[in-house]
Parts: C-alpha cells; sequence; structure tokens
C-alpha cells in the first residue's frame, strides 16, 4: 500500500488558474463590496452586471458547482477535490457565490434534486442551480437553538395543505431568499429524529413573517441579514413536504456533512492567509532597533501557527478521503473531530496575527478582526463544538472496552510478571553477569 500526498496535474491546472483567478477577479470584490450579504442579493442589477461574466468564465472552465453530479449540471468533484478547491475558495466572501458553491444554496439544491417535484425543481432548483435566486435553510430556533429536541415549530396537515406555526431565529438571508427550507414537528408524541420534518416554503406565503433582522456582533442593531421569522397560519401545499412525514432530522444530517468539510477547507484558506500577514508583517516591522523577525517570541508565534494550520489541513484532507471511500462510520468521527479543530485554529492563528499587527490589527482596516468574528461563529454554525466533541467521544468509546479488577491492562508489575511467563524468566533466579 503506498502513500501519496500529490494532486494529479491537470486538476493542479485546475486548481492554479482558480488560484489566480480568485486573486485577481473575485477578491477585489471583497474590497469593493464587502457587506457579507452582497454576495446574495440577486436585486442589484450593478452586483448582476459586474459578477455575470465571472461566473460565466468559471462554468467555461468547467468549475461551475463542482458539488453536483452531471444530472445536475456539475461535474459531480468527490470531497478531495472540493476540499482543495476550497482551500482557494476561501479567501474570499465572495467566491463561492462565483463559482455556484455558496452555502446554504449548495445543500438546499440537493435536498431539491432528490425530494423536489417536477415543478418545484423548475420553479426553484433550476433558477439556484443557475445562480439567478438564493434560498434559506431555516432551523435554528428562539428558545431551543439548533437542538430539535427543544423546537416548537410545528407543522400539521389540514386537507390539502400543511400549516407551520411558530417561530426560527438567524435564518439567514430569508429576506433575500426565493424560497425557504424549514424544518419543523410534525409528530411530537415521537423521538424528535422521528418526528421533525423538512418543508417548501415560498417566500411569498402569507403567514411567513420577517419579525426582524439581526447581524453579526460588529454591524448596528437592526442590520444584517439573519432573521427571525414568525410562522402564523402559513399554509403550504401537500407536496411541498420534503421526503417523507419524520426524515427532517436525517435529511438535515445529511446535508450538513459535506458543507462542514467544506467550511473547514475554507477557514484554512483564511488561516493561511493570516499566517502569510502574519510572517510578512514580522519581515516589514522593525521594533527596537531589529525586525519583528528576529524576536524569539513571534518566530514561536509563527511556528505555533504554521503547525497548528497544517495538522488542521491534513486532518480535513484524511477526513474528504474517508467520505470519498464511503467509509460512513470514519466519516462521521472526523468530520466531527474537523469541526471541533476548526474554531480553534481559526481562533489561535488571526489573534496572533492581530497581536503582530497591533492596533492596525485592531482595526477595520484590515480582514484580520472579520476573520476574528468568524472564529466564535465557526464553533457554533453547524452544531456547537461541544456536540461534535461528544460524537468523537462516543464513537472512541465504542472502539474500546473496560477492564475487569483492579489493575489497568498496562499495569506495569502484571506486564512483567506477563513478560517473564512467556520468555522462560524465573524472577527468583539470579542473573549471571
Amino acid at each position: 500500500m503506498g502513500w501519496d500526498f500529490c494532486t494529479d496535474p491537470e486538476f493542479q491546472e485546475k486548481l492554479d488558474w482558480m488560484d489566480a483567478f480568485v486573486s485577481e477577479r473575485v477578491e477585489p470584490l471583497d474590497v469593493a463590496f464587502p457587506d457579507p450579504a452582497a454576495p446574495y442579493d440577486r436585486r442589484d442589477p450593478t452586483l448582476r452586471a459586474i459578477t455575470q461574466p465571472l461566473k460565466e468564465e468559471v462554468k467555461r472552465r468547467g468549475l461551475w458547482a463542482c458539488h453536483l453530479g452531471p444530472e445536475l449540471g456539475g461535474p459531480g468533484y468527490g470531497q478531495v477535490k472540493l476540499a482543495l478547491m476550497n482551500e482557494i475558495l476561501g479567501r474570499s466572501q465572495w467566491a463561492p457565490t462565483i463559482f455556484g458553491c455558496q452555502a446554504p444554496d449548495s445543500g438546499n439544491a440537493e435536498i431539491l434534486a432528490a425530494y423536489g417535484t417536477p415543478e418545484q425543481k423548475q420553479r426553484y432548483l433550476e433558477p439556484l442551480l443557475a445562480g439567478d435566486i438564493v434560498s434559506c435553510f431555516a432551523m435554528t430556533e428562539p428558545q431551543g437553538g439548533s437542538d430539535p429536541g427543544g423546537f416548537r415549530c410545528r407543522a400539521f396537515p389540514d386537507g390539502d395543505h400543511w400549516v407551520i406555526e411558530g417561530e426560527k431565529y438567524f435564518a439567514s438571508h430569508a429576506d433575500l431568499a426565493a424560497f425557504l427550507i424549514v424544518m419543523a414537528v410534525t409528530n411530537p408524541e415521537v423521538p424528535v429524529h422521528r418526528g421533525a420534518s423538512m418543508f417548501l416554503v415560498p417566500a411569498e406565503t402569507p403567514g411567513l413573517k420577517i419579525i426582524r433582522r439581526a447581524g453579526l456582533g460588529v454591524e448596528p442593531l437592526g442590520s444584517g441579514h439573519h432573521c427571525h421569522l414568525r410562522f402564523e397560519n402559513c399554509r403550504i401545499p401537500r407536496d411541498h413536504l420534503l421526503g417523507r412525514e419524520g426524515e427532517g432530522f436525517a435529511i438535515a444530517q445529511t446535508r450538513l456533512g459535506g458543507g462542514r468539510i467544506h467550511h473547514a477547507m475554507r477557514t484554512v484558506a483564511m488561516a493561511k492567509k493570516a499566517l502569510q500577514m502574519m510572517c510578512e508583517r514580522a519581515l516589514s516591522r522593525t521594533v527596537q532597533g531589529e525586525p519583528l523577525a528576529n524576536k524569539q517570541l513571534v518566530q514561536q508565534m509563527i511556528a505555533d501557527s504554521f503547525v497548528q494550520l497544517e495538522q488542521f489541513r491534513l486532518l480535513v484532507l484524511y477526513t474528504a478521503w474517508h467520505i470519498d471511500q464511503g467509509h460512513r462510520e470514519q466519516a462521521r468521527l472526523y468530520i466531527a473531530a474537523s469541526k471541533i479543530q476548526m474554531a480553534e485554529v481559526l481562533h489561535d492563528v488571526v489573534r496572533r496575527a492581530i497581536q503582530l499587527h497591533g492596533a492596525l490589527g485592531c482595526s477595520n482596516e484590515t480582514p484580520l478582526m472579520r476573520w476574528w468574528l468568524a472564529a466564535p461563529v465557526m464553533g457554533i454554525a453547524d452544531g456547537p463544538t461541544e456536540v461534535h466533541k461528544v460524537t468523537v467521544a462516543r464513537q472512541l468509546l465504542k472502539r474500546h472496552k473496560g477492564y475487569t479488577g483492579p489493575w489497568p491492562p498496562e499495569f506495569l508489575p502484571l506486564q512483567v510478571e506477563a513478560a517473564y511467563s512467556l520468555l522462560g524468566i524465573d524472577p527468583a533466579k539470579p542473573r549471571e553477569n
């Protein structure tokens, strides 16, 4: 069995083109249009005019929506290739949109492709895949967070319709979306993993109300595009149930798995950029008559960041490989492990970069504080870090057995006794020198 850490030359050419294209054509969008919601706003004719040629170039290169299979217009790349691509796309908040793989639209498209009716696919899936509309995934609730066990949003059948009643919180881009995919409890009498369902809710449905829009921490109160929603007698046709009743939890887990790996590699991209900035700063800034790069504590910060980042990158790529190989249990374990490390690595590397940049690092004149804000978000989005730690621990504990008696298997007195017995040594007999 051989080990190979190389990318095949043909695909490396694609990555090289992506790297240059993102640097030269896409990253300028981050500077010109820094609003985090701008990549999702299809109503702005200026943004459409600027970005459409970029999207067309990506499509000509065969790099549009690479997570999708050929039946949906994509090449159907495996997770390792997607991870390497996202390592480039993660440098720019605009890049996923330009390459047709932005969250949550990528996962929502897969749900619609699997469970939507032909009419729903024509109305929503086709324009979503083309990048003409955006969508929303509404799961989190005010009182229950992302824990389905605490959900109160209900859906119940009424003739030819489902009626949704309840609230959702932090439904990102619901105010810009053409449709929402909503998780609601349809049977409260059974455990939630068998009692929650997914629904397609068109944005114009009567009874769907946006109570307010929230932003991230540094955005002014009242701004932002993470919406608090209320469903009041919100009636949708019976065929707007996605999958079978009670399958909502399974559908959510399916769409979140791959997305977590994509987020992890985009996190690698941000941390790599922060490390680059750290090194450039250390080589450019003079303190007490010598470059920062000569200071041993600065060298330690750079070395720690590199080691931490490379360990995380290899973990994520190994996780992607397990997914591609169809190792379901291993993939689940490593997805959770990657998710645990994601926020910690970004936090540590960006913090060090901010420290080396001093006042400039604390300002809004570099991207460092924006990346710093992303660190706690990464620890919460797609399931909190604590939940993934429980997953890892439970998976590992299944692989081991406890011992009986007072001493563990590695208790040295017992091991010595067993070794002597195996080797035919009488401990009472003196050994000749």
